[in-house]
């Protein structure tokens, strides 16, 4: 998450408009030319967020990002990287 702190929005793709319809799952080969994606967009936390240790100290809007790719996928996310090193990770319980 850390890489994407820079940003000012921040945007997921969420589903792929094919012939006026809404799909989830990335379009076959042969829809794949009609698929224009469908793009939630966040605001970016504009902040370096390295040294955080504990998920509820993440500004909001990086809490607000994870926790809708969490909804999206349909699993939660346990593991939260905040840095380049391996011990900068948050886990979240």
């Amino acid at each position: 998450m850390d890489a994407l702190g820079y940003l000012d929005e921040i945007p997921m793709c969420v589903g792929y408009e094919i012939d006026g319809k809404i799909e989830k799952d990335f379009p076959a080969t042969v829809k794949l030319a009609k698929a224009k994606p469908v793009w939630k967009v966040f605001k970016g936390w504009k902040s370096d967020i390295r040294g955080i240790k504990n998920y509820e100290e993440l500004p909001k809007e990086c809490r607000d990002y994870i926790e809708a790719i969490e909804q999206e996928i349909g699993v939660p996310i346990t593991m939260v990287s905040n840095g380049p090193g391996r011990n900068e990770i948050i886990i979240r319980k």
